[in-house]
């Protein structure tokens, strides 16, 4: 069963059951699919249903955030509550330190030298570790190798 079929079928357990948090962020997440899908002119693959998902993810991290700053905790607590739920669909997020070792093997495999490497380096990482890191992370570790 593909990754937006799991959704569907959750989201309708989710109505059945009652869970209204659950089900308003999943169906947040099909609408999401739905223009994805609509803007691709077809189906979508698996890694395009993550890409999705990981764009949520990241738009509930930001969020997030910028509550926890504006002294906002009742709206950053609904936000960690949809990333709960988006975070289940997703791959396991990598720890910094598994993240620190790729970027180590992109940068010898690119033979990166400078700061002036990081774009090439971060294309070829996250390529390699699509939907399992977060890009502001792997950019903060690829820029401290790089420059350090």
């Amino acid at each position: 069963m593909g990754l937006q079929q799991r959704i569907d079928e959750d989201y309708v357990a989710a109505m059945k059951a009652g869970e209204a948090e659950r089900r308003n962020t999943l169906r947040l997440l099909r609408a999401a699919l739905k223009n994805a899908g609509i803007e691709a002119r077809g189906p979508l693959s698996e890694e395009a249903v993550t890409r999705v998902l990981a764009q949520q993810a990241k738009m509930r991290r930001d969020s997030i955030e910028q509550y926890d700053a504006g002294g906002r905790a009742d709206l950053a607590d609904a936000e960690r509550a949809e990333l709960a739920v988006i975070e289940s669909y997703l791959p396991r997020q990598l720890a910094p330190d598994e993240i620190e070792a790729e970027a180590r093997r992109v940068i010898a495999a690119a033979g990166a030298r400078g700061p002036g490497d990081v774009g090439q380096v971060m294309r070829q990482l996250m390529a390699d570790l699509a939907g399992r890191a977060d890009g502001k992370v792997a950019s903060d570790i690829v820029r401290r190798l790089l420059t350090g």
